[in-house]
């Protein structure tokens, strides 16, 4: 699920009129909520795991991490913001904990594992440090990427049913969430996005998707 939103920036001048948003300002605390919540969602993930968590009680922290989301999306510019934000990742890491516990138990899980979180960060460092540098203007593939993400999540639905379609659709949604790292850096480099909040979050949902991805095409790999 992706959440995005415009909001104005509630700081004031000293005349009494809004204050333009400080882009720089808005970046540095997008990727340091970022780095938290990746840390929050690590640690609920490693409680996961040591409590031998199962898979429905993967699904189940899975969903209830919506209800903290949704809240964060009607809370976006109150001070609640931020907590909802680490409930949601710590959930979240709670449900990938059966995930990588799977895929661990695995011949050579461990090292498949670790080798989806290596190309992870760097798809995401090399593709964020691109827009940074160049500067170019991605927003304008929302519309495509918004269609992609809605025949992916009908695939997989439908891989489900059909195995030997899951390879396929894990690389489609690799390149995709790969797309959304671009779309959303880009939105949060030319100012369009300025609730850091809602920013951190649609990137830590693009980078997840991302290491999920990549962590079933090393598994698909690791079987053959």
């Amino acid at each position: 699920m992706r959440t995005e939103a415009r909001v104005i920036d509630l700081s004031k001048t000293e005349f009494g009129t809004f204050a333009a948003p400080d882009t720089n300002r808005v970046i540095r605390n997008t990727y340091q909520l970022l780095a938290l919540s990746t840390a929050v969602a690590g640690v609920g993930a490693g409680i996961s795991m040591l409590a031998g968590f199962g898979p429905l009680a993967g699904i189940v922290f899975t969903l209830l991490g919506l209800v903290p989301l949704f809240y964060l999306h009607k809370k976006r510019n109150t001070a609640a913001a931020v907590p909802a934000m680490l409930t949601f990742t710590a959930l979240s890491g709670l449900g990938l904990g059966p995930t990588l516990t799977h895929y661990i138990n695995m011949p050579g899980g461990s090292s498949t594992v670790l080798t989806a979180a290596v190309i992870t960060t760097a798809v995401t460092l090399v593709l964020t440090a691109y827009v940074h540098k160049t500067g170019k203007d991605f927003s304008r593939m929302g519309g495509f990427l918004f269609a992609g993400l809605i025949v992916v999540i009908l695939a997989s639905i439908a891989a489900m049913f059909v195995p030997a379609m899951q390879a396929g659709v894990s690389a489609v949604a690799a390149l995709l969430f790969s797309g959304f790292i671009l779309y959303d850096t880009s939105r949060l480099v030319r100012g369009e996005e300025d609730n850091y909040v809602m920013a951190a979050v649609s990137m830590y949902l693009n980078v997840l998707n991302l290491f999920l991805s990549v962590l079933q095409l090393l598994g698909f790999s690791s079987n053959d």
